[in-house]
C-alpha cells in the first residue's frame, strides 16, 4: 500500500469519529424524545442493515478477493482466502458476544416494553437503582468492546475508498443510536443525572476512533495486499454478523415486517446508487 498522507488520514479518521459520536446522539434522543412510535427507528435500523449487507457482499468482500488474488496470482485461491477471512470475521464477532453477559450485551436488545419501563422511570420496576446503573455502565463497556472492530472497519474502508467509507460510517452511525439509548436510559433512571448518563454513552462511542487509530498503527508496518485482504474479508464478516444479529431483529422489534423490509431495500438502493455515482465522478 502507498504511503498514507494527512489528506487521506484526516477524512477517514473524522468519518470514524462521526460514527462513534452518534452513540452520544442516541443518548440525547433517549432523554428528549417522548414519542412511543418507533417506526422511524425501525426503518433506520433496516436501512443500516441493507447498507451493510449490500456493501459487504458487493464491495468489501470483492476487495478482499482482489487483494488476495493479486498477491498470489490466483483467482480461486484469492476467493478461498477471502471467504475464510469472511467467516473468521463472523466467528470473531460471535466470540466477543459469547464473553459479554447477556443482560448488558448491546446485541441482546431490550423489548419495547422494557425500554418503555426505563424511559418512564416506572417506580414499580423490579430493577433496583444500583442494578440499573450497573446495567448502563456494563453496557457502555460492552459497546466500547464492540466499537473497536467497527471503528477499524470504517477507518480502513475510508482509507482505501472514501465513498465506501462514507457509506459504512453512515450505516454504523445509525446502528449506534439505539446503543447510546441502551447506555443512557438505565444510568439516567438510576441516578437522575442526565449529564452523567450522556457522558457514559459518549465515551463508549469514542472506542470507535480509538480502535481505528490503534489498529491502523499496529498494522501500518505490515500494510500491503495480504493485510488488506485479511482486513476487508473480516470486516465484511463483522458487518454481516452485526446486521443479522442486531440490526434486523431490532428493526422488526421496533416496527414490523413491512417497515423492516422498507428500510433494507432503501439502504441497498441508496448504497447501490451512491457506489455507481462515485465511480462516475
Amino acid at each position: 500500500m502507498e504511503t498514507i498522507t494527512l489528506s487521506q488520514f484526516a477524512p477517514a479518521f473524522f468519518l470514524t469519529l462521526f460514527a462513534g459520536l452518534s452513540t452520544g446522539f442516541g443518548a440525547l434522543l433517549a432523554f428528549f424524545s417522548k414519542a412511543k412510535d418507533h417506526t422511524f427507528l425501525s426503518i433506520g435500523m433496516g436501512f443500516s442493515a441493507g447498507v451493510m449487507v449490500y456493501v459487504s457482499f458487493v464491495e468489501i468482500l470483492d476487495k478482499s478477493k482482489s487483494s488476495f488474488g493479486t498477491l498470489y496470482n490466483s483467482e480461486v485461491l484469492g476467493e478461498t482466502l477471502a471467504l475464510l477471512c469472511f467467516f473468521g470475521g463472523i466467528g470473531l464477532s460471535a466470540l466477543i458476544d459469547k464473553f459479554i453477559p447477556e443482560d448488558v450485551n448491546p446485541h441482546e436488545l431490550k423489548s419495547d416494553k422494557e425500554l418503555s419501563v426505563l424511559k418512564e422511570g416506572n417506580k414499580h420496576s423490579v430493577l433496583h437503582d444500583s442494578a440499573l446503573k450497573r446495567t448502563g455502565i456494563f453496557t457502555a463497556l460492552a459497546i466500547g468492546i464492540h466499537n473497536f472492530p467497527e471503528g477499524f472497519a470504517t477507518f480502513i474502508s475510508a482509507l482505501d475508498d472514501l465513498s465506501l467509507g462514507v457509506s459504512i460510517a453512515l450505516a454504523i452511525a445509525i446502528h449506534n443510536i439505539p446503543e447510546g439509548m441502551a447506555v443512557s436510559l438505565p444510568i439516567y433512571h438510576a441516578t437522575g443525572n442526565r449529564k452523567s448518563a450522556f457522558w457514559y454513552a459518549f465515551i463508549s462511542g469514542l472506542a470507535e476512533p480509538v480502535g481505528a487509530v490503534v489498529g491502523f498503527f499496529l498494522l501500518l508496518p505490515l500494510m500491503g495486499e495480504l493485510t488488506l485482504g485479511i482486513t476487508f474479508g473480516m470486516v465484511a464478516g463483522i458487518m454481516v454478523y452485526i446486521s443479522f444479529d442486531e440490526l434486523l431483529p431490532s428493526a422488526r422489534m421496533y416496527g414490523n415486517a413491512h417497515t423492516t423490509i422498507l428500510g433494507i431495500v432503501l439502504g441497498m438502493l441508496v448504497m447501490a446508487v451512491s457506489l455507481v455515482a462515485f465511480k462516475l465522478i
